[in-house]
């Protein structure tokens, strides 16, 4: 889903050198050097004893409520296994509001971590293993302090229970404590550069509490959804909820980190109240009343062009801008599911993105806005272009007969589709393509030329409003014989059937980071195909591309990296697994006029709304403009 995708961002670190200077604090007792950040781009940003963010207003005042609308429902508390869907302010990947994790992400800079429950890291040169040194003043919200038993059971248990964690962590066999505030996490073998990094990306569960029993005396277990609201050490805490419909996150005033330099002027919200909605519709309409959506990420480009003319931003009570961003690249198509036998050959996907008229859509819905994908990595460098030529071709020869010939003579174009003519030209192509593989027309129907069964494809979704968007191309794949049809389900039934693969196509978006890594064995490896929950949505099961995947894991420098991703990024697409649809290089924001907000935010992220605080005088204000 497009919604999803500033969510994935959240889990994006990966793979490159961590720098040699980035500042020691001391040495550890075996030698190692203690560091208080990592990076894997070069030199962190900030050095050591740094007091905040430059971007953020450290003097920022505490207060007010963030009121916030999603869709759909929740019924779990614990977003670390598939079953439930965990209530908004909860993550899969990471800590969300309730739990830190051992080191925190800059905003500001890619693949750069600091401290947090741990304040330190060291590892050999040969990244054999990582060590991390907590932070003796981290605490539970229940006083307790947070230990090096915590962080040995949250990596256990995670990576025994989560497909995400089991594949981000597949290359770190053991985690062991090795002093009363260290933990040591052994790897399997040496050269995997980013490990160290993206360790800091662990959140630390509260062992005692998850491990005790609730006040009916009945054993807690990690392993199932829940609603008991559980302990955390992060910034924010389950003050309210009402199941499937609203929860209530308070601030915790005492919270242990409150001073760390990468908390300073962030997180000043008192209050964030979220409220459900039965479908994005009902969202936008509660943004539109006031007092119960404060901001918008905006990802409808038509609705950004022609629905923000209500009386509220005509009179300055709300307030659109866009903000750029730098942050990752992205893949926003269909996915074909490939453990379906109709999308296995590929020149059947080939078809499907021949009959994708972006141009028109462009056109008529998105108001010329958007820029079509051509790459898995688009708006950023590791985007591959031309043919492969020098360290990426050494690469693909390395699996040249396990790869598309075409891939080594021409550079990867989309049909264009630019004019009347050139789209009637591709609607043939693809007839020919479905004709090639097995599918013949029987009046204007495509049918199995052995078994005469339709092909026949449904459309997923969620919003009932998409409809718009994917009945052109529905209509398209009609003129070519196939029986095309769209699916609304609700968001719990959405997410179940995509948690087990069962789809024929559905929409998503897959962002990248500017440094890839593990995390591209969960969305992409044969291990992960048949993992329910897994990223590898599509269903890749290809040794090419589990070679690939690894040479971008196992990359020695800059280049190396920049050259397997290009890789990986071209064997994506000439097998055509997903039809890619549009992307923009910007953020549409729309806000109720209440924030206090930097003067400049991350250009990085684009984005970092926990650095706005509530201003007193504007929500005065807005609340005597808007009173009935």
């Amino acid at each position: 889903m497009i919604r999803a995708a500033l969510a994935a961002l959240a889990m994006l670190s990966a793979g490159l050198a961590l720098p040699a200077a980035a500042l020691a604090e001391d040495a550890a007792s075996d030698g190692l050097v203690w560091r208080h950040s990592s990076s894997l781009i070069g030199e962190p940003k900030y050095p050591e004893g740094f007091k905040h963010y430059d971007y953020v207003n450290p003097d920022a005042p505490k207060g007010g409520t963030l009121n916030s609308a999603t869709d759909g429902t929740f019924d779990s508390f614990n977003p670390y296994v598939v079953q439930g869907l965990p209530a908004a302010g909860f993550a899969s990947f990471g800590g969300g509001l309730l739990y830190d994790t051992l080191m925190d992400q800059a905003t500001d800079q890619p693949g750069t971590n600091y401290g947090l429950i741990a304040e330190a890291v060291a590892y050999p040169d040969d990244f054999a293993f990582a060590k991390f040194r907590l932070n003796k003043a981290a605490r539970w919200h229940d006083g307790q302090p947070v230990t090096a038993e915590d962080v040995v059971w949250s990596f256990d248990t995670l990576k025994a229970q989560s497909p995400l964690y089991n594949k981000y962590y597949a290359n770190i066999v053991k985690a062991e404590k090795t002093g009363d505030d260290e933990v040591t996490f052994t790897f399997d073998k040496p050269g995997n550069r980013e490990l160290p990094n993206i360790l800091g990306d662990l959140p630390i569960l509260p062992k005692h509490w998850w491990t005790g029993t609730d006040k009916a005396g009945k054993p807690r277990d990690i392993t199932k959804s829940t609603l008991e609201p559980p302990l955390g050490s992060g910034p924010y805490r389950i003050a309210s909820f009402q199941p499937g419909r609203q929860i209530i996150w308070e601030r915790v005033p005492d919270y242990w980190g409150k001073d760390l330099p990468t908390k300073v002027g962030r997180e000043n919200f008192d209050r964030q109240k979220i409220d459900y909605f039965r479908d994005p519709t009902a969202t936008w309409e509660a943004f539109k009343k006031g007092g119960l959506d404060d901001y918008r990420l905006e990802n409808r480009i038509g609705r950004w062009e022609t629905e923000y003319d209500f009386p509220a931003v005509k009179n300055g009570q709300v307030i659109k801008t866009s903000f750029p961003v730098h942050s990752s690249g992205r893949m926003q198509g269909y996915v074909l599911n490939q453990r379906k036998d109709k999308f296995k050959d590929v020149r059947v996907r080939q078809a499907l993105n021949y009959a994708f008229d972006f141009p028109t859509m462009n056109r008529t819905l998105f108001f010329n806005k958007y820029k079509r994908i051509e790459s898995y990595f688009s708006g950023i460098d590791l985007a591959s272009s031309g043919v492969p030529e020098g360290k990426e071709l050494e690469i693909l020869n390395s699996v040249k007969d396990q790869l598309p010939p075409e891939l080594f003579t021409q550079p990867f174009h989309l049909p264009a589709n630019d004019t009347p003519q050139a789209f009637r030209d591709s609607l043939r192509k693809a007839v020919e393509l479905m004709q090639e593989a097995g599918w013949v027309l029987k009046g204007n129907k495509l049918v199995n030329a052995k078994t005469g069964e339709p092909f026949k494809i449904e459309f997923l979704e969620t919003d009932p409003s998409f409809e718009r968007v994917v009945s052109p191309y529905i209509q398209n794949l009609r003129r070519i014989g196939i029986d095309a049809s769209l699916r609304i389900v609700d968001p719990a039934q959405y997410q179940s059937r995509v948690d087990h693969f069962d789809f024929d196509v559905i929409s998503t978006v897959i962002a990248q980071s500017q440094s890839p890594g593990n995390e591209q064995r969960e969305m992409w490896s044969s291990a992960a195909a048949d993992l329910p929950g897994s990223r590898n949505l599509i269903g890749i099961k290809n040794p090419a591309i589990d070679t690939l995947v690894d040479r971008v894991v196992f990359a020695t420098n800059r280049d190396e990296l920049v050259a397997a991703t290009h890789a990986l990024d071209r064997a994506l697409l000439w097998n055509y697994y997903m039809v890619p649809q549009w992307y923009n290089d910007v953020i549409n924001v729309a806000y109720w006029n209440k924030f206090g907000i930097p003067e400049k935010q991350p250009d990085y992220v684009g984005i970092d709304v926990s650095s706005w605080w509530i201003d007193p005088a504007k929500e005065q204000a807005l609340a005597k403009r808007t009173a009935p």
